[in-house]
């Protein structure tokens, strides 16, 4: 497997930091498809170098269309800081945020997301929409994409494919 910090001049840089983290939120992406039986997304949400929040798809599981990785992980974080502000927080996650994810990260002032692989049909980091940059809102945050996006992929690619 190829250093994904350097290996393609047009992804941008990502440390051995980002790179541990999106292990640890693909790791969580295969508990939500293992143990769950759900679609294969993990989130890690850090802030001030400590993990605050972990999240899974759990939307099948809690019968909650808005129980996705993201938002899990935003509650998550939100119950142990005692905020709903996770100001200047990362936030990895193995799909490219949808519009409604994309939206609660505005909300919570989420300063950074560093995604694995994009969503073509959905994504809101730029793929679909731009709502995490859009200068609609009064907060911008900082997206990164493509970080072991073929590790992303193939987990959501051999998910649906089991599933047909």
């Amino acid at each position: 497997m190829a250093d994904e910090s350097n290996s393609n001049p047009h992804l941008p840089e990502f440390s051995a930091e980002d790179q541990a983290y999106m292990r640890r939120a693909l790791q969580l992406a295969a508990h939500a498809r293992d143990a769950e039986n759900e679609v294969p997304v993990g989130a890690v949400l850090v802030q001030d170098g400590q993990i605050v929040g972990l999240g899974w798809n759990r939307n099948i599981t809690l019968h909650d269309p808005t129980a996705h990785a993201e938002i899990m992980a935003l509650r998550a974080a939100g119950e142990k800081l005692a905020n709903y502000r996770i100001v200047g927080a990362t936030l990895y996650v193995t799909l490219e945020p949808c519009a409604m994810c994309s939206m609660a990260l505005v909300h919570a002032r989420v300063g950074r997301v560093v995604y694995g692989t994009t969503d073509p049909k959905t994504g809101a980091a730029g793929s679909v929409f731009d709502t995490l940059i859009s200068d609609r809102h009064n907060h911008r945050i900082e997206v990164q994409g493509g970080l072991l996006a073929e590790e992303s992929a193939a987990l959501l690619r051999d998910f649906f494919r089991a599933r047909r």
